[in-house]
């Protein structure tokens, strides 16, 4: 590593480099898997028992649903615009530049204190076993390790995203094989706190799906990206579904909703339930494993997204430059690092989480409404096309931007404000930056 670096201090930048093409479709999708599959099931599952009980396992399904559809509109786009800029490129075509910005700010806000939220948990996981106290300084050292695995090289981090998905299914899987025989045991439609509460609970829980859209943004480093990165999207969503649902059965039926809620460690407490004591250190050491890929994961995709609004905003040009030895957009990989290293000081991760599903859903709404006027202003042929249509209006894009706001209002209130404060704070920058 310190090989590289000191090449890349030994040399000028050309913006002509452009970033390697070196992912297939089973690197797009481990990314995606990857992404999704982090600290958000590993932290958020006892809230979210806590919240719908035993219906746990319905707030999976209901969440998937929201990213299948809105999924559905990244694929379709994607095959017209791949590029890194992701919903920037696409909210831009649709409307204009100031939206376009604002739902790209959101995106990356959301990035860099998930990153911070997400490194906090491993900090928590790591102190656990080794007695360190120092969260802070744990969460600052996994941040500025990823953050030069990025800075590395796209088949660095490719590398290091295949093994630690690996990992953490591996650890997820196995707790639903030694659990599978206690599915039956309970009730799965109870519902302690009414269905108001399991639609809050998917609100809480829909963090955990967070990552499906980052495949998007390795478009311009993903081979036949046309074709691959639409496949890529639907089976990254269909894996984590089908594994989060069966873990929520198996969660409720080994622990119980209420004890589960009040772990701070919930699947280590279903392991040691399933599996005996010795099973939390196991868990431990995966969900460290998990979170460090989901860390990676978001800051890989992160700066893809500063670099492609680069690309697009003169004034912020300097993060769309790419390093001539390591092909990596490395003013926007530091920015990245820098501001979710800034973030660490925030420790609520289940706060955090929060506010990052405002932008979130605010951002899959954009996305699904420009998938729906893109259908009327741009008429070229698509590779992947969003099924059931009426003539060439998308329904399901509808029901996916329907669903992004109607999840909004599922939020506590203090989250919207806190939401719509950064939404302010991303304006107001709009037009400082603006070209006059």
């Amino acid at each position: 590593m310190k090989h590289i670096l000191k090449k890349i201090s030994h040399h000028k930048y050309r913006k002509q480099f452009h970033l390697k093409k070196d992912l297939t479709l089973f690197n797009a999708t481990s990314a995606g898997v990857g992404g999704m599959i982090g600290a958000g099931i590993y932290v958020l599952i006892g809230a979210a028992a806590g919240l719908a009980g035993n219906s746990l396992w319905i707030t999976f399904l209901f969440s998937s649903i929201i990213a299948l559809f809105t999924g559905l509109s990244y694929a379709e786009l994607s095959t017209l615009f791949p590029t890194d800029a992701g919903e920037y490129a696409y909210v831009e075509k649709a409307t204009n530049k100031f939206l376009a910005f604002i739902v790209g700010y959101l995106v990356v806000v959301t990035g860099i204190v998930a990153a911070a939220a997400i490194a906090l948990g491993f900090a928590g996981y790591f102190s656990e076993l080794l007695r360190i106290k120092s969260l802070m300084i744990i969460a600052l050292c996994i941040i500025i390790f990823l953050s030069l695995v990025n800075l590395a090289g796209i088949s660095h981090s490719k590398k290091l995203n295949i093994f630690l998905t690996g990992f953490e299914l591996a650890g997820l899987l196995i707790l639903i094989l030694f659990g599978a025989h206690l599915i039956g045991t309970v009730n799965y439609l109870e519902m302690p706190n009414g269905f108001e509460k399991v639609l809050e609970a998917t609100a809480l829980i829909f963090f955990a799906y967070a990552g499906f859209e980052s495949v998007v943004k390795l478009s311009e480093e993903t081979k036949d990206a046309r074709r691959v990165i639409p496949k890529a999207l639907l089976l990254s969503i269909i894996i984590t579904t089908t594994i989060y649902t069966l873990l929520g059965l198996v969660a409720v039926s080994a622990v119980g909703w209420k004890e589960l809620s009040m772990s701070s460690a919930p699947l280590a407490l279903v392991a040691s339930s399933l599996l005996g004591s010795k099973a939390f250190v196991l868990l431990a050491i995966i969900a460290m494993l998990s979170t460090s890929n989901t860390i990676l994961i978001t800051l890989v995709s992160n700066s893809r997204m500063i670099y492609g609004i680069g690309s697009k905003v003169r004034k912020l040009r300097l993060f769309s430059k790419v390093n001539r030895i390591t092909r990596t957009p490395h003013y926007a990989i530091l920015l990245s690092g820098i501001a979710a290293s800034f973030f660490v000081l925030f420790e609520n991760i289940k706060l955090v989480a929060e506010i990052a599903n405002f932008a979130i859903f605010l951002s899959f709404f954009s996305v699904n409404s420009a998938a729906i006027i893109l259908r009327y202003k741009d008429k070229r042929k698509r590779l992947f096309k969003i099924p059931l249509n009426i003539g060439k209006f998308p329904v399901l894009s509808l029901l996916g931007a329907i669903f992004s706001i109607f999840m909004i209002s599922r939020l506590p209130f203090l989250v919207n404000i806190y939401g719509i404060s950064i939404l302010l704070i991303g304006i107001l920058l709009y037009y400082l930056i603006r070209e006059r």
